[in-house]
């Protein structure tokens, strides 16, 4: 499952932090670009690149579900997949994406001016009349396939095999931080922490719509705030 996902991007991660680490440019100096154009100049080929990137990368958090789904219990048991707590799963969503956000954003700036983290820059799709709702699925899509299968599936599984708790919240959070590595080590610290959060909290609960509608909040104003507002945002560059 991994090999297919999020441990391939976190190799690639690692070696695109290397390859920044070596060029002849500061760390600080270089730039990671998320939901960049894929036909610039075409914006109809565009907008179907970027809709079928969406489409396949979510595939992998479709095949955790199907594969929990054959464990006694279900896949609404392991993973709170489930209407039951609307109003709970509401309040923590929220409550989650400022306790996740705001300090997230602080790390960022301060590792930058550290020197430990490279620019990122959210959102750099062309002024059409699909970017924001491209980047509102994109947000939606990373938390879909990042809580699934680095939370749920992930916990879920390496508890069925025995592992202690602690040391399968641990592999997750580092799992996820990994993955960002290639945003530099600012990226993977705050996601590194985000993870232990995420996985605390559905160890405690085992509920992930919170946890999926928390990321999405975090990504959607990172994406779409940056994509409208990118000119009044200069701290952030």
């Amino acid at each position: 499952m991994l090999a297919v996902s999020l441990g391939q991007s976190a190799v690639y991660s690692v070696v695109s932090l290397a390859a920044k680490l070596t060029a002849s440019r500061p760390l600080s100096e270089q730039t990671a670009t998320l939901n960049r154009s894929q036909a610039p100049g075409r914006p109809w080929l565009d907008l179907t690149y970027q809709l079928l990137g969406i489409l396949f990368a979510v595939v992998p958090a479709l095949l955790a579900v199907h594969l929990l789904k054959r464990d006694p219990g279900g896949v609404r048991a392991l993973l709170g997949l489930d209407r039951r707590r609307p109003g709970f799963d509401a309040a923590t969503s929220a409550l989650l994406a400022a306790v996740i956000g705001l300090p997230g954003l602080a790390l960022y700036v301060v590792a930058r001016a550290a020197g430990l983290n490279a620019t990122v820059v959210p959102a750099a799709l062309p002024e059409q009349w699909w970017a924001v709702p491209v980047l509102v699925l994109s947000a939606a899509q990373n938390a879909v396939l990042e809580e699934v299968v680095v939370v749920g599936y992930l916990l879920v599984r390496l508890q069925q095999m025995g592992h202690r708790t602690a040391v399968a919240i641990a592999a997750s959070a580092l799992l996820r931080g990994a993955y960002h590595l290639y945003q530099g080590f600012g990226a993977f610290v705050g996601n590194a922490v985000m993870g232990v959060v995420f996985a605390l909290f559905f160890v405690r609960t085992r509920r992930l719509w919170p946890l999926i509608v928390a990321h999405t909040i975090l990504d959607v104003v990172s994406f779409v705030g940056y994509a409208l507002f990118a000119d009044h945002l200069d701290f952030l560059k």
